[in-house]
């Protein structure tokens, strides 16, 4: 049926929303898509319900094609299984958790919490699983579903981007063989591909760290866009890689035995890296050239967050020349220092500072003393002392000596201090070689719209999912998991795809084929445009209708512009002539065509689109 804008439940706006950051927020909420309903949680309207399904339909189509299987789960669910995985604890704050009327009642109208509202599913997905097939003879087996998730997020922005309820495509592999669920992973990875050339979205396939996902391989889809939150890597080459798993390329170790020992200087005042570089230009200069900033070993205290809130203190040593890259710390620290779960990291703050002594802001060195190196952690202090990859045996710093003014020359890694682990955390810069040897590399931002996991045998084994193998022995399966923002596409397409004027939706996932403005004010052009639409629905394409009696045609125009249909039919003063025009959203132009051939004319051109 036609859908006509006198009935339709719309109500377009002409000012942007004032919390509107991006372009894809202003415009959803103007043309009547979403509307907010509290921080990061919006209402879907009836055009965003039609884009929404339509875009879910190319996503379930593509599931399909490769042999994966629909279901739906619950979003409430029970707290056990996810504390059996360990995620009640590592999700921390992530997640919203309630509890029932049965559960312990801490204070009047505050219970214990025993459910969470799903942030994702693999704890169910493996129990289901586990429920039903005991034999490799069922698997492998690929299931999905396309439901509504939840997350606790502290600062949701953006609108869909970053909200706290979204709709996202979750599938999983369940395998018997390592060979089949390489094969499940490409098959997911080539559907993948599939749908976003569908979307006509240029998002690429990137390297990716596992995160607390664990796994033998992960890669995120990501939309290069100026207003992403993630930052990739690419090189000429072609290597590809969020920031948080690129890996860097160290230098190779360097012999010692003919290095003079280190030596302390007096500097007072130096307590920057600027100010540490320029007092060594003066006064302890070089023969062969200028001391710079990769001359100096810089230290780092950063506060590491627990899943339980608690504060880590740890050092994070790195040239001179760089800084550290929090959340690329984020990646790796948890599990270097033996945290289970997500971690935050931040800068450390003056209480960290006042619970360690030993930490002399500005003149921090590795955690030793010239005549007693205490080799890693300082045994005043017990504070991990971690470096950065490109500080290897035989290298030679400047730094801080411990101890207020003062700094060591000569400072050798390898002989003189050493540390507990190595960390990637440095800020992946312009021009860094890629780690395969393909060429210096350049960094973009980009928007998260999928992510695929090898999960390998974690939660089968946590679970207990195993089946009876072709000898008749019990076996771990192999999972595979692939999510795929659902939300997040349909705000990226967006992003791709508007105007000073509105929206401009691609054909695919358009609220309809065509929008039919119909403007005079005598009823012949209302009768025109009625049987016009009767006749295109006919024919198979999909109509909105502005039948509006008595809205000024300015205003007609401008909602079609917003609402961004790919097709504006406009039946109105050319219609004495026997003519409609016809404009193409996309470019702004627009052709004159005889009544009688617009129908046919109209339906070539949705297939072209399509």
């Amino acid at each position: 049926m036609t859908t006509r804008l006198s009935h339709l439940f719309l109500r377009t706006l002409r000012d942007n929303p004032v919390d509107a950051e991006v372009a894809s927020h202003r415009l959803l909420v103007r043309a009547g898509y979403i509307r907010r309903a509290a921080p990061g949680i919006y209402s879907w309207l009836p055009l965003g319900v039609s884009v929404l399904r339509r875009l879910e339909q190319i996503v379930r189509e593509e599931m399909d094609a490769i042999g994966a299987q629909e279901v739906h789960f619950p979003a409430l669910l029970p707290k056990e299984p996810y504390e059996i995985s360990g995620r009640w604890k590592t999700y921390g704050d992530g997640i919203f958790v309630l509890g029932d009327r049965k559960s312990e009642e801490i204070e009047p109208r505050v219970r214990r919490p025993n459910y969470l509202l799903a942030p994702t599913h693999e704890e169910m997905f493996t129990l289901l699983v586990k429920d039903l097939y005991s034999s490799y003879k069922d698997l492998p087996v690929n299931l999905y579903q396309i439901q509504t998730k939840y997350r606790d997020e502290a600062r949701p922005r953006a609108g869909l981007l970053r909200g706290r309820e979204f709709v996202m495509k979750d599938s999983y592999s369940f395998c018997v063989t390592d060979e089949d669920q390489r094969a499940a992973y490409d098959a997911h990875r080539a559907a993948y591909v599939r749908i976003f050339e569908r979307l006509g979205l240029a998002a690429v396939p990137v390297s990716a760290d596992n995160g607390t996902m664990g796994g033998s391989a992960s890669e995120e889809f990501l939309f290069p866009c100026d207003i992403g939150e993630d930052t990739f890597v690419e090189s000429p080459g072609g290597y590809r890689a969020n920031v948080e798993a690129v890996t860097s390329v160290p230098p190779a170790p360097q012999d010692y035995d003919d290095a003079p020992a280190a030596v302390v200087h007096h500097t007072p005042g130096t307590d920057t890296i600027q100010t540490l570089v320029d007092a060594a230009n003066t006064h302890q200069p070089r023969d062969d050239r200028q001391w710079t900033a990769a001359d100096t070993l810089k230290n780092v205290v950063v506060a590491v967050i627990t899943p339980d809130g608690e504060r880590k203190v740890a050092v994070i040593a790195v040239p001179g020349d760089r800084d550290v890259d929090f959340k690329r710390a984020e990646a790796t620290i948890g599990s270097t220092l033996g945290i289970d779960g997500e971690v935050s990291v931040e800068a450390a703050e003056p209480g960290d500072f006042a619970k360690h002594p030993g930490l002399v802001r500005g003149y921090i060195g590795p955690g030793l003393s010239l005549d007693a190196p205490h080799l890693g952690k300082d045994s005043s202090t017990g504070i991990p002392y971690l470096a950065d990859p490109r500080i290897v045996t035989g290298t030679r710093w400047i730094t801080g000596a411990n101890e207020p003014d003062q700094h060591v020359f000569g400072l050798v890694a390898g002989r003189d201090f050493t540390w507990d682990d190595t960390i990637e955390s440095v800020v992946v810069r312009d021009g860094d070689p890629a780690p395969d040897g393909s060429g210096p590399l350049t960094t973009r931002r980009g928007i998260e719209l999928g992510h695929i996991f090898m999960l390998g045998r974690y939660f089968s084994e946590v679970l207990g999912l195993n089946v009876l193998d072709e000898n008749g022995k019990q076996t771990t399966v192999a999972m595979g998991s692939y999510g795929f923002g659902v939300t997040r596409a349909l705000a990226a397409l967006v992003e791709a795809n508007h105007d000073g004027r509105g929206i401009i939706w691609p054909a695919a996932i358009a609220p309809a084929d065509i929008h039919l403005v119909a403007t005079g004010k005598g009823s012949e052009v209302f009768e025109a445009a009625e049987t016009l639409a009767e006749e295109l629905e006919a024919a198979g394409l999909s109509v909105i209708y502005d039948d509006r009696p008595k809205v000024s045609p300015g205003v007609k125009f401008g909602d079609a512009e917003l609402v961004g249909v790919p097709t504006i039919v406009v039946v109105g003063r050319g219609l004495a002539e026997g003519k409609i025009e016809v404009k193409d959203r996309r470019t702004g132009e627009a052709e004159n065509i005889d009544l009688t051939a617009v129908v046919p004319h109209l339906v070539e051109r949705a297939r072209t689109l399509s």
